[in-house]
């Protein structure tokens, strides 16, 4: 049974380990949040880059909350709402069903069309950025908050259960994430590989919210054992790249 508990009860062993799990795995969950406000935010002049990220956070931060407040509100999303026969398959959607599966598809759009300003380069590229508005970034995020929250929440509301646990891991993981977003955002953006891969692990989170809304479980271990090869063969390019340049202007006559 959900309920709030006094501060005084949250200093169990059983409510401590699960105040840790999940602000443990809120941060991993949020991950893929960052990576997406730090692509959308790179195409705002340097100077709004920071403050739309912050809005993008807090902003998270906040959806969270309101949709922990309302438990019975979310439950009911698990509900279905309408049954669907195609191809000799019933599929009996729920909202939050329908809610991935568009976020799904709007992350995939988003990261193709992204991948495709990346690669064309030169005067496309430019044009997209300046028509790009602070509003217009600030509304996709929130957009893309509404999807991550509900997957957020419903994780945490089958991890934990007192309220009081779930809205601190979600604050704190919130503060970790606020502290390294920028760093994690500066990173992406010095290395155009970096940025590639982002974009890359993007269309897998894509892939997979549209999987969940289609009712096909995809095992989230998978997903990150993927991403985590994949970022550690980079690392090593990366390293690789760095310890040659470095190696090349040690070299007599380099100067």
């Amino acid at each position: 049974m959900l309920a709030l508990i006094d501060l005084a009860s949250l200093f169990t062993p059983e409510h401590l380990i699960a105040l840790f799990t999940l602000t443990v795995l809120e941060i991993v969950l949020g991950i893929d949040n960052i990576v997406f406000i730090a692509i959308l935010c790179g195409r705002l002049p340097k100077e709004q880059q920071a403050k739309a990220r912050r809005v993008g956070l807090i902003g998270a931060l906040l959806m969270r909350v309101v949709f922990l407040m309302s438990i019975s509100w979310i439950a009911k999303l698990t509900t279905p709402v309408m049954t669907i026969n195609a191809l000799g398959c019933e599929i009996a959607p729920s909202w939050r069903d329908l809610v991935l599966l568009a976020g799904g598809l709007i992350l995939l759009a988003k990261s193709t069309k992204e991948i495709h300003h990346s690669v064309e380069g030169g005067d496309h590229a430019l044009t997209a950025k300046r028509g790009t508005s602070f509003g217009m970034i600030v509304g996709q995020i929130m957009l893309m908050d509404i999807v991550f929250s509900i997957d957020s929440v419903i994780t945490a509301i089958g991890m934990a259960e007192s309220i009081t646990v779930m809205i601190l891991a979600v604050v704190i993981s919130m503060i970790v994430m606020l502290m390294f977003a920028g760093r994690i955002s500066d990173f992406v953006h010095r290395h155009p590989t970096v940025k590639m891969l982002a974009l890359s692990f993007l269309i897998l989170i894509g892939m997979s919210l549209v999987a969940e809304g289609l009712h096909f479980h995809v095992p989230k271990g998978y997903i990150y054992f993927a991403m985590a090869f994949s970022l550690g063969v980079e690392t090593l390019n990366i390293l690789s790249k760095s310890k040659a340049a470095r190696t090349k202007a040690a070299e007599p006559g380099s100067h």
